[in-house]
């Protein structure tokens, strides 16, 4: 079994990083794993976990920051980054070996003050518009279970609600977090009560990196679940709403 403390071999480190530097993709677009400081620079715990994995197979870190959970799967599925962080769904399993989840992220439905709508259940009718943000896990999970709705895709999870505006749209669907958020700088908005699904955000490589670096990779994310990394990390971010994923077998 290869640990994620032992000496990772050249080979090992060669599988991560090809060009000699370790390209973490960075996805902007979820602000429970990714946001910027106050200098514009990107933070979160999708960084730190970035941060020790580079530290641990001993090559520099360069962060590659997309606006949008597709560009961000696109980059690595396609090699222009090694590695990123992403909800695990079986569309992009078809291009990423994802590791188990390291934390858990709910996703909500959010509507005008006067809509008729009260609950999850109520959305996927007839004459129902929802508005999510282009390749998010929200809308590939959408376009799987929707059979009455119309989906309205916005160009990034963060422009949802102001398109959800634009368009005068029934419904937004997207990070809980993001659309409380949205609902405090817009007048006249809720969050529909509970959750549509609960999304597994993992780590994942490029397929065609070798299976010592995914059997790795998989170790490295447990290890730092068990190790309290992960929860410490959302804590310094004052992250709410995101619970550490439970242990996952090897």
């Amino acid at each position: 079994m290869i640990s994620a403390h032992s000496q990772p071999t050249p080979a090992l480190v060669e599988a991560f990083a090809p060009t000699g530097t370790l390209r973490a993709s960075i996805n902007l677009g979820n602000p429970i794993l990714a946001n910027k400081d106050a200098n514009g620079l990107p933070v979160g715990v999708s960084i730190d976990l970035s941060t020790e994995l580079a530290k641990r197979l001993g090559v520099p870190l360069s962060l590659v920051v997309f606006d949008a959970a597709g560009k961000s799967v696109e980059a690595v599925t396609n090699e222009k980054a090694d590695f990123g962080f992403f909800a695990i769904d079986p569309v992009r399993g078809q291009g990423i070996s994802f590791t188990g989840p390291y934390v858990l992220i709910e996703g909500s439905y959010l509507v005008a003050n006067n809509s008729p709508l009260t609950s999850n259940d109520q959305v996927d009718k007839k004459g129902i518009r929802i508005a999510v943000g282009k390749g998010s896990a929200y809308d590939l999970f959408l376009t799987r279970e929707i059979k009455n709705a119309e989906i309205h895709r916005a160009p990034t999870s963060p422009t949802t609600v102001d398109y959800f505006i634009s368009e005068k749209l029934e419904v937004a669907a997207g990070v809980k977090q993001q659309l409380e958020i949205d609902a405090k700088r817009l007048p006249n908005l809720r969050l529909l009560p509970g959750r549509f699904m609960v999304i597994e955000q993992a780590m994942g490589l490029p397929k065609a990196r070798s299976p010592e670096a995914q059997a790795y990779l998989k170790k490295f994310v447990e290890e730092m679940k068990a190790s309290g990394f992960v929860a410490q990390s959302l804590a310094r971010h004052k992250i709410e709403g995101a619970a550490v994923a439970p242990a996952n077998s090897i």
